[in-house]
Formats: structure tokens, sequence, C-alpha cells
């Protein structure tokens, strides 16, 4: 029998469906997946794609390796161990995202607040923790894609405010992070949410800007890096400041104030 039969098989088993209703819901005939699963004849490639797509387990994955292996750990009532890249840099070996899905198998966008920050550090790839977690839904976000919404804490990324939510993008291969877009960082660190410099090719770093100029950058070597979600789009708890007249000065406004006489000062100290 072929991997992609008895994996076939077992996705089917660990979602505690019968061959009827698994069959119904990727759209084929139960007499088929009976073949399938006997491994009498051999799924086409649309039948593939669906499983692919409805379970977020790749292609390559599904048809090269026995998913059984990893039985303690995929597919638990509604919380999915989606396989979907490696501890290298490109994901190619695996490692195990963990998501939570809806009743029509649709993943949720979970949230981790600030106070959970410490606890998701260590338990990002358990199942069990994730599925203790609040979760929303983004209908514009593409369901095809898993998303994730982080809670930032302090002034570092000014204008956007402590409280808000970050919702990312989860990203498999490290080196599609681009220089001067902002990310969600998972580290043995900490949860935090900054502009990336990517030096990977370089020195196996990444280097973390805040846009708070008051806050220096910092250099993260890639050995720590645990997750990577790539800002889309973000949720405030709090509604925008009203406009400032000519006699009020804003947060923002100050700092680059201050930011401004800090050069000043430099360039003077410079001279001396």
């Amino acid at each position: 029998m072929d991997v992609i039969n008895s994996n076939i098989k077992f996705i089917r088993k660990q979602k505690g469906l019968t061959q009827q209703k698994f069959a119904d819901l990727i759209g084929i005939k139960r007499s088929s997946l009976g073949a399938y699963e006997e491994g009498r004849a051999k799924p086409g490639y649309d039948t593939i794609q669906t499983i692919s797509r409805l379970y977020r387990i790749s292609i390559d994955k599904l048809i090269t390796q026995d998913l059984s292996g990893l039985a303690d750990q995929f597919v638990f009532g509604g919380v999915t161990m989606n396989p979907v890249g490696g501890d290298d840099i490109e994901g190619r070996k695996m490692r195990i995202l963990s998501i939570t899905v809806d009743k029509d198998n649709t993943e949720n966008v979970v949230l981790v607040p600030e106070k959970a920050h410490a606890t998701y550090m260590r338990g990002y790839g358990d199942p069990q923790f994730i599925s203790k977690l609040d979760n929303i839904k983004l209908p514009f976000l593409d369901a095809n894609t898993s998303y994730r919404a982080f809670q930032i804490e302090g002034d570092s990324m000014l204008p956007v405010k402590p409280g808000s939510y970050i919702v990312g993008e989860y990203i498999e291969n490290w080196n599609n992070i681009k220089t001067g877009e902002t990310y969600v960082i998972v580290s043995d660190d900490g949860v935090v949410y900054k502009r990336v410099e990517n030096k990977i090719n370089k020195d196996q770093t990444l280097i973390l800007h805040s846009d708070n100029k008051l806050y220096p950058p910092v250099t993260l070597e890639l050995n720590a890096l645990n997750e990577v979600w790539k800002a889309v789009t973000l949720i405030s708890t709090t509604l925008p400041d009203p406009p400032n007249d000519s006699n009020t000065v804003s947060l923002s406004q100050l700092l680059d104030r201050m930011n401004s006489m800090q050069r000043e000062i430099d360039l003077l100290k410079q001279r001396i």
C-alpha cells in the first residue's frame, strides 16, 4: 500500500469520521474512498489537493511521509498539529504548528494576550495549550493561510499603542523574512513585535528594530528563534487620539523632538 493510501485512512480515523462522512467532505464516492484505504486504487491529484487544503498538510508530506508516526501529536478533537515546516531555515524538516479549527474544519485565528506571552514561549507547540486560548474569525483573511493575533506591550512600536493585537501570517521559510517589514517574533527571549532586518545569509541573525528610536536595535541569534509571524493587520483596543491643535503636542511629536535633541547632543560631543 502506498503512503498516500495509509495517510488517508489515518487522517479519517484521527478525525473520527465514517467513510461516508469523509468521502462527502472531500467530494468523492464512499466506494472510491474504500478503494483508496484498502490500497486497491490511488487517489487522483484533485483528491490529494483537497485533503491538503482541508487539513493544511503539504502535498509532499501527504504522498511521502507516514503521518501515523505523529499519532500522539496529530489531529485530536478540534486541535490540529499542522506539519508545516522544519527546524532549518527553509522549513524542510518537520516542524509542528498547533492550530485550532471550528466545526466546519476552518482554521481559527488564535488570540495570544499579553498575559499569556510567557506561557506561549513554552507552549506554542502544545495543542492542549493552544486549544485553551480564545480565538476569533476574520473572514477577510485568506482561509488557506495560518494566522495568529498577538497582543503587544510597551511603547517601542509607537504609534501602534500598547494593548493592540497584531495579526500575523505564519512564515514557514525564514529566508522569506523581508528587511524593513514588521513581524511578531517568538524566541527564547520572548514574544515581541518589531521591524526586522534579515541578516540570516550573512551571520545567521535577525536585527530587531523598534519604530520608537528611544529603543536600541536588538540582535537575535537564529538558534533562539521559534516562530515568525508577518504582520498583516492590527486590532486596536483603543480609539485614535483626537487631532492636535496648535497648542498641544502628541507623544509621537514629543519623542521626535527628544530624538532630534539627542542627535544634536551627539554631534556636539563629536566636535568637542
